[in-house]
Formats: structure tokens, sequence, C-alpha cells
């Protein structure tokens, strides 16, 4: 059996549930349309997004959504 994890802040150390997706992607590895997804809770979004701005990796922010789940297996 396969355990599910809640999504959660991608702060090191912190499991705090995550509030924000912070999309990213390096322009020097990645198509200008890719992005990668960090989550962040409330307390590291402003972490998250400075260390994400000050190497111009950061696209946007958004509220995170988890996916619906809809019960088939």
């Amino acid at each position: 059996m396969v355990e599910e994890l809640s999504p959660q802040c991608s702060r090191k150390g912190c499991r705090a549930p995550g509030a924000w997706s912070l999309l990213w992607n390096n322009p020097k590895l990645h198509e200008p349309a890719y992005r990668k997804t960090w989550l962040a809770c409330d307390d590291h979004r402003e972490y998250l997004t400075d260390f994400l701005t000050a190497r111009a990796f950061l696209r946007e922010v958004t509220p995170f959504r988890a996916p619906q789940r809809d019960g088939s297996a």
C-alpha cells in the first residue's frame, strides 16, 4: 500500500500545509512555457518568493488548490 502525503510547504524543515503555489523555471535549463511548482505556507511565502525572485526564476504566485479526488481506483 502506498501512503499518500498531504501537500506541504517546500521550505526546508517546514511541514505546514501548502497554501500558495509558486510557479517558476530556470531560463538556462527550461523552455519559457515550462513551470515547476513549489508550495509555500503563509509563513514562508515571502521567503520562498524572495529566493526565486533574486534568481529571476519566479513566474507566478497563486493560491494552492489540492487536486480533487474522484474516488475511482
